[in-house]
């Protein structure tokens, strides 16, 4: 497991991000791993998650405006989680290591999960990553923590590539069943705003794969004070998480 030296700038940190992986290896699209969740746990839905948005640009370039943010606003390690709704890896992820994650690292205030579009696999990867932000924008103010209801929602109804689950108008049924979220608002924001969103997200892949990150789920973990950084490629287990989070921490 490689770290950067003491890199001070975005592009030393860009160079020398190194690959937080059992043995070292990196695993892309979590392709080592059987794709279907166990039945080990199961993602908390519970709006006591602390959520805000931030207008900060981090030290590594990441433009936190129209993100989620899951955790205490000073924690000291930022992860930003690379995810595309029709990835079958991201819900198991979601599904056996994020609830025991966020239980010992996001609730204690040490990680905020930053959560970014990734949207590669299909053509209504988009439609869902630009949903997305248009939920984000209409519950941050008043009821961030319905973000993470309607999030956990679309993951537990992912259906399979390509049967068309992720048309624009089954995915704003979904998002009618998801109490605190207004589905007409959203819509109304995805026909106004859904160009320049994709822009956004355009640029937030572009970010990632300056990491060298060419799927998902993919995670770059970040010392704020430090401003050391790691990277993990797959639906990795808990304990990896842990252990990197931990060398991160030390770093």
């Amino acid at each position: 497991m490689d770290f950067p030296g003491s890199p001070t700038t975005r592009r030393a940190l860009l160079g020398g991000v190194g690959t937080l992986a059992a043995g070292g290896g990196v695993v892309f699209g979590a392709s080592r791993l059987d794709s279907s969740p166990s039945a080990e746990s199961t993602p908390s839905k519970s709006a006591e998650l602390p959520f805000h948005s931030s207008s900060e640009t981090t030290a590594v370039g990441i433009d936190l405006s129209g993100h989620p943010i899951m955790g205490n606003r000073s924690a000291g390690i930022d992860m930003y989680y690379w995810s595309d709704y029709q990835c079958p890896f991201c819900r198991r992820f979601e599904a056996n290591a994020f609830p025991k994650l966020i239980d010992e690292h996001v609730r204690s205030g040490d990680v905020r999960v930053v959560f970014i579009e990734y949207p590669y696999l299909t053509e209504g990867s988009m439609t869902a990553a630009v949903m997305d932000r248009c939920v984000w924008r209409q519950v941050r103010d008043d009821r961030p923590g319905r973000y993470w209801a309607w999030h956990s929602k679309l993951f537990d109804e992912q259906g399979e590539k390509n049967s068309g689950w992720l048309a624009r108008e089954n995915l704003l049924e979904i998002t009618r069943g998801v109490d605190g979220v207004d589905a007409d608002a959203v819509e109304t924001c995805m026909d106004d705003r859904g160009a320049e969103i994709e822009s956004a997200i355009d640029d937030d892949v572009a970010t990632a794969q300056e990491f060298g990150i060419r799927g998902s789920p993919a995670f770059v973990l970040f010392n704020r004070e430090s401003e050391k950084a790691g990277k993990i490629v797959g639906a990795q287990p808990y304990d990896q998480f842990d252990e990197a989070i931990s060398k991160i921490q030390n770093a």
